[in-house]
């Protein structure tokens, strides 16, 4: 072949990715791994392939667990896994980790305490860290979940960064929304700051082996008694559980609830709702994300200047702002 016909490194590119799709439609682990690394990069060439990964997703039952630090989410998530996996289901598990805000860097600590997956075939366990994005999860965290679910597995979970007074996206990423609550770590007014009476579809009460268990599950359901449940849910009850993910207790019964609230979000409709809010979620995020990109790449000495003249008080933020976005090129 001449230098004329060898082929573009651009189609080069695309030729491998398209083989890397085929590969993690097959299931293929290493091709999975790879094109999480791709699409977590931002690679160029991973969003045609992802383009065509998301046109096979959208069969899996995405549950996202979050709660505060030390609720006990890694080791219930691994329990439900096994609870899942003793159905004959695969599953998936994406957790995500906080960044340094100096470094950078994050521990991906939850890979250590979910071991007892590692030589299970159906079960594949992604840790990402939030490198900087707020909200309690990964940018591509909802990549992953494609990539996770076209390669197929039935079960997908989403574990967050331990849950702050706003970390409450996952309530715009997945279908049931578990939120895990521990006794003894401080005053359940902290629940409602947090919004997460709003986004659970389900309570759990995890360490349910301590004394003050009952008590934290007593308060949540007095809670949402006063109609503090959030938005509509087409008739589900938000249930309060109690486990221990240790011992093994209640997570047959909170993994029945799960599927339980699937099964309802399938039945009323409301699942359609639910996809097309988390749709528009990703579409609103992925221009945001754009945009500071842009402003990053092709507007640094504009935004320097602006600075300067905002320094000055010669122009305020809001006119600066303007004058940024008049100049992007998009």
């Amino acid at each position: 072949m001449s230098a004329k016909q060898k082929p573009s490194r651009k189609s080069t590119e695309k030729t491998a990715a398209d083989g890397m799709v085929a590969e993690v439609l097959e299931g293929n682990t290493r091709a999975i791994a790879k094109m999480m690394s791709r699409a977590e990069a931002g690679f160029g060439e991973s969003h045609t392939a992802m383009a065509e990964i998301y046109r096979h997703a959208g069969n899996a039952h995405v549950i996202g667990i979050t709660g505060v630090p030390g609720s006990g989410k890694s080791t219930l998530v691994c329990a439900l896994a096994q609870a899942f996996r003793a159905s004959g289901r695969r599953v998936g598990i994406i957790a995500v980790d906080p960044s340094s805000l100096f470094s950078g860097g994050a521990i991906l600590g939850d890979c250590v305490r979910m071991g007892d997956l590692a030589t299970d075939d159906g079960t594949f366990v992604r840790s990402m860290a939030t490198c900087g994005a707020l909200g309690g999860l990964a940018r591509a965290s909802l990549d992953t979940v494609d990539i996770l679910d076209a390669a197929g597995f039935d079960v997908v979970m989403v574990e967050t960064v331990g849950i702050g007074q706003d970390e409450v996206d996952i309530a715009e990423a997945a279908h049931t929304i578990v939120v895990v609550s521990a006794p003894g770590l401080g005053d359940e007014v902290q629940a409602i700051k947090a919004g997460v009476l709003e986004i659970a579809d389900i309570h759990v009460v995890s360490k349910a082996d301590k004394s003050d268990a009952q008590e934290t599950a007593s308060n949540l359901q007095s809670m949402l008694a006063l109609g503090l449940s959030g938005k509509n849910r087409f008739g589900w009850q938000v249930v309060v559980l109690l486990s221990s993910a240790q011992k093994g207790d209640g997570i047959a019964e909170l993994a029945a609830s799960i599927d339980k609230h699937f099964q309802h979000l399938q039945d009323t409709g409301e699942l359609s709702l639910r996809r097309r809010r988390i749709l528009e979620t990703r579409i609103v995020k992925t221009v945001e994300d754009t945009v500071r990109s842009r402003i990053t790449a092709d507007c640094e000495q504009q935004l320097d200047a602006l600075l300067d003249r905002a320094e000055t008080r010669d122009i305020g933020p809001q006119e600066a702002a303007q004058q940024l976005i008049q100049n992007l090129k998009i």
